[in-house]
C-alpha cells in the first residue's frame, strides 16, 4: 500500500517538474484574431508570398559577413552544426530587414519564444521559431504554408511584427504585447529587450515600463524600412 502511494506521489511530480520545463523552454503567448481591412489582408498576403532569401544577397557584403561570424559564435552551442547556423542567420537577417525590422531584435524575440526550437508549440498552439499562430495561414497565407518551415516561420513572424508596429505607430512596447498577446503588460516587452541587451546586441538597452503611452522613441528598436514592393 505505501508502495503504491510513493509510486503515485512520484509519479505525479514528474509530470508536473516535465510541465515546469515545458513552459520554461517556451514563452509563448498567442497572437489575437483581429479582423483585417481588404487592403490590409491584401498588402499581408502581398508581403508573405514574395520569394525567399538567396545567398546572393550576401555576396561581396563584408559587414553582412561580420555580422554572420559574429551572431554565428553566439549560436553555436545552440546548433553545432555551422551551416544550420548560417542558414538561421541568413534568414533572420534577410527576413527582418525585408520586414523594416533589426535583426537583433528578431534573434531577441526568438530566444524568448521558442529558445530556437524549431518545432516548438505553445499550449495555445502558436509553432516554430517566432511562435506564429496557425490562423494567419488562413487569413493572409495559403494551406499548404508549414509554419515549422524556416522561411515560413520567419516570414510570417517578422510580418505579423512589423503589422504590429505599424498599428502602435512604432511603440515597441504595444507592439511586442500585440505580439505576445499579453498587450500592455511589460513583462514580456522587458523579456525580449533583456534577451536583446544580454545576448543579441553590444548596445545599451532600457527597460521599458508598463506606461501604454511610452513613446517608442525611448526605446533602441531599429526601424529600417516598411515591405519592400
Amino acid at each position: 500500500m505505501i508502495n503504491k502511494l510513493l509510486y503515485r506521489i512520484t509519479c505525479s511530480l514528474g509530470l508536473m517538474v516535465g510541465c515546469l520545463v515545458f513552459s520554461n523552454a517556451v514563452q509563448a503567448g498567442a497572437q489575437v484574431y483581429e479582423e483585417l481591412s481588404a487592403s490590409m489582408r491584401n498588402s499581408l498576403q502581398k508581403a508573405v508570398s514574395d520569394r525567399a532569401v538567396s545567398d546572393s544577397v550576401f555576396v561581396e557584403d563584408e559587414e553582412t559577413q561580420r555580422w554572420l561570424n559574429d551572431m554565428s559564435s553566439r549560436l553555436q552551442k545552440r546548433f553545432p552544426d555551422r551551416d544550420e547556423r548560417l542558414s538561421l542567420l541568413r534568414t533572420v537577417n534577410y527576413e527582418a530587414r525585408r520586414a523594416g525590422l533589426d535583426p537583433h531584435l528578431v534573434l531577441s524575440l526568438i530566444q524568448v519564444e521558442s529558445a530556437f526550437r524549431k518545432y516548438a508549440v505553445s499550449k495555445v498552439g502558436a509553432q516554430g521559431y517566432m511562435q506564429v499562430m496557425p490562423f494567419w495561414t488562413k487569413t493572409i497565407g495559403t494551406k499548404e504554408h508549414n509554419l515549422f518551415h524556416l522561411r515560413t516561420n520567419l516570414r510570417y513572424g517578422c510580418i505579423i511584427l512589423r503589422h504590429y508596429l505599424d498599428i502602435e505607430k512604432g511603440n515597441l512596447f504595444r507592439a511586442l504585447g500585440r505580439y505576445n498577446g499579453s498587450l500592455g503588460k511589460p513583462e514580456y516587452p522587458n523579456m525580449v529587450l533583456a534577451a536583446w541587451k544580454g545576448k543579441w546586441s553590444n548596445e545599451p538597452t532600457a527597460t521599458v515600463q508598463s506606461q501604454p503611452q511610452r513613446r517608442a522613441e525611448a526605446i533602441p528598436v531599429v526601424i529600417i524600412k516598411t515591405f519592400s514592393q
